[in-house]
């Protein structure tokens, strides 16, 4: 939806694409043992300074991180995709500061 892939008009190196705004981040669910054996990994650059951690300890601090670090795997590792990563707005509860844009709700099956 990003993208622009549902629209008419879609052509890949141009942003046609709708801002998103994705509610209720902290009930983010994983299958099977992800939740406990996937690995989110960070490093500074500087020595001693990779970070590992899990979708649970995430999902403790910020959940927004989890579905953004999801999304931005998602998208073009260009300009493009950097643009692109703009459009998605991450909302922890069911309440949103852009309700003055008239947002449309997307239900989606999974």
């Amino acid at each position: 939806m990003i993208r622009g892939k549902h629209k008419p008009c879609f052509t890949p190196h141009v942003d046609c694409g709708d801002h998103i705004i994705v509610l209720n981040a902290e009930k983010v669910c994983f299958s099977g043992n992800k939740e406990r054996k996937k690995e989110y990994v960070t490093y500074s650059g500087y020595p001693g300074g990779l970070k590992k951690a899990t979708p649970k300890e995430i999902k403790l601090s910020n959940p927004k991180r989890i579905i953004e670090h999801a999304v931005k795997g998602m998208l073009p590792k260009n300009r493009l995709g950097r643009v692109l990563f703009h459009s998605l707005h991450v909302c922890e509860g069911s309440l949103h500061k852009y309700a003055s844009q008239q947002p449309k709700e997307i239900t989606l099956k999974y």
